[in-house]
């Protein structure tokens, strides 16, 4: 969608992550024209961002909207999800089409498309989950990436969606042809499924032990595993929702090696302990979610590599269920509990308040890891992930002067809780322009439905 008018950006302070600096931004139709200080103002609509900084619209590159895992759908779907998104500075967001067993990637693509088209109020787009590999599929990769849809998902637990080594290793060759990236939930499904069956035999079927059928080395195993598997493929690989010092550890093996291995983690990891999963009676399933949450050592580890510029990206993994009536549903069994929780309104306040005013990251950082890292591993750099000219002008004025609690009842996540109740938070997205328009005011979406598809290229590999 394109607008004539010009707007000026002015007095804010743009964020990169090579520094910060006084500057005005022009924006002309979707695009940004200039950045510098002191652009004229004549024929104009000017935006005073005073105080504030202007950061390029975030990328959350992991939700699951409108996800039905075979029982029930995540509570959020492409219209609620990307509003919530959108109020808090996202701009885009990658969700996962998935591929069923027997089925197409084309089918799945289509079906993901009718779920969002239209609705959306942040821009969007997919990863490819592969569940079923064979030469028909592997065919259709060079479809998928004229698509516009050039990442792609595997996993290693769940019996309904993994595949075997060999397939993995044949995925990555396949992917690493076009130019693409393959993401992958790294959990070592046999021994899941394993200390998972140990546990129910015991009669240990309540929320409490849920991560003691996923502890840290079925991550770290994984992890290794996948990474040894690219080496044999010679592909790059992307790591989702790292949860633990172990897993990190291997990561970092893999990269000493000469690998090239991105890393993605997730704010519940960075903010949330296993020690919520002691609360007394069911509350403990709100935070039921793969990889579970980790030891408070964990979460010090992961700080430590976000403020060493270890981590690649930081994404959210929103998938929300209600507590009534959907995470109810493994009240008598903690493996039927839905696995998943709803983030992506808050990822930017969390990590600006907790990781940039607690100085464990930089304003610069968290522009990397929330906007261009993710643009340049997905394709989309420099159209996204940056306030330069030339780019979509996605940008995100931000107040760091604002202070707040996190609360269900002022989110727009279509959630009955959120597990970050009561948390304070400095800092929001007072104004969000989503190619050149302005969207959101104050918190609040003010035009709905501005989403449009994004179609990328190769990944920009950097590390």
């Amino acid at each position: 969608m394109e607008f004539d008018m010009k707007i000026l950006i002015k007095n804010g302070r743009v964020v990169t992550p090579r520094g910060t600096c006084a500057a005005d931004v022009l924006i002309e139709g979707s695009r940004i024209a200039q950045v510098g200080e002191g652009l004229s103002e004549s024929g104009c609509n000017l935006y005073d961002a005073a105080g504030c900084l202007l950061f390029p619209g975030f990328i959350d590159a992991h939700t699951h909207l409108d996800m039905d895992n075979g029982v029930t759908v995540s509570s959020d779907d492409f219209e609620t999800g990307t509003a919530a998104a959108v109020c808090g500075g996202t701009t885009t967001i990658l969700d996962f089409a998935t591929q069923d067993r027997g089925g197409t990637l084309a089918k799945a693509l289509a079906d993901w498309h009718t779920k969002s088209d239209g609705k959306a109020s942040c821009d969007y787009g997919f990863h490819m989950a592969i569940t079923d590999w064979n030469d028909e599929v592997s065919r259709e990769i060079d479809g998928m990436a004229q698509a516009g849809v050039t990442s792609f998902k595997l996993y290693l637990a769940y019996d309904n969606l993994r595949l075997p080594d060999g397939q993995v290793y044949e995925v990555l060759k396949r992917v690493h042809q076009i130019g693409g990236i393959v993401g992958t939930h790294c959990e070592n499904g046999d021994l899941i499924n394993e200390l998972a069956g140990e546990l129910r035999r015991a009669g240990k079927l309540s929320p409490r032990y849920h991560p003691f059928a996923r502890p840290d080395y079925v991550e770290a195993e994984a992890i290794a595993r996948y990474c040894y598997i690219a080496l044999a493929a010679d592909a790059p690989v992307n790591i989702v929702h790292l949860s633990t010092r172990l897993g990190l550890e291997e990561a970092r093996r893999a990269r000493a090696r000469g690998q090239q291995v991105y890393i993605e983690t997730c704010p519940q990891y960075l903010m949330l302990d296993e020690s919520l999963y002691e609360q007394p009676g069911f509350e403990a399933a709100k935070y039921v979610c793969s990889p579970p949450l980790r030891t408070a050592a964990d979460r010090a580890a992961l700080w430590d590599a976000i403020s060493n510029n270890e981590v690649d990206t930081i994404s959210t993994d929103h998938c929300g269920y209600n507590f009534k009536g959907q995470k109810e549903l493994g009240r008598d069994d903690f493996m039927k509990i839905p696995n998943g929780m709803p983030g992506v309104e808050h990822r930017p306040a969390v990590l600006y308040t907790y990781g940039v005013e607690a100085g464990r990251m930089t304003e610069g950082q968290m522009a990397a890891m929330l906007s261009e890292n993710t643009a340049r591993l997905f394709g989309m750099y420099p159209q996204k992930g940056v306030v330069a000219p030339g780019a979509d002008a996605d940008i995100v004025v931000w107040d760091p002067s604002y202070s707040g609690v996190i609360s269900v009842r002022t989110q727009h996540q279509n959630c009955d809780y959120t597990p970050l109740e009561g948390m304070a938070v400095h800092g929001r997205a007072k104004a969000v322009f989503l190619r050149g328009e302005q969207v959101v005011s104050d918190g609040e979406v003010i035009r709905a439905h501005r989403g449009a598809f994004v179609a990328r290229g190769r990944s920009d590999l950097q590390r």
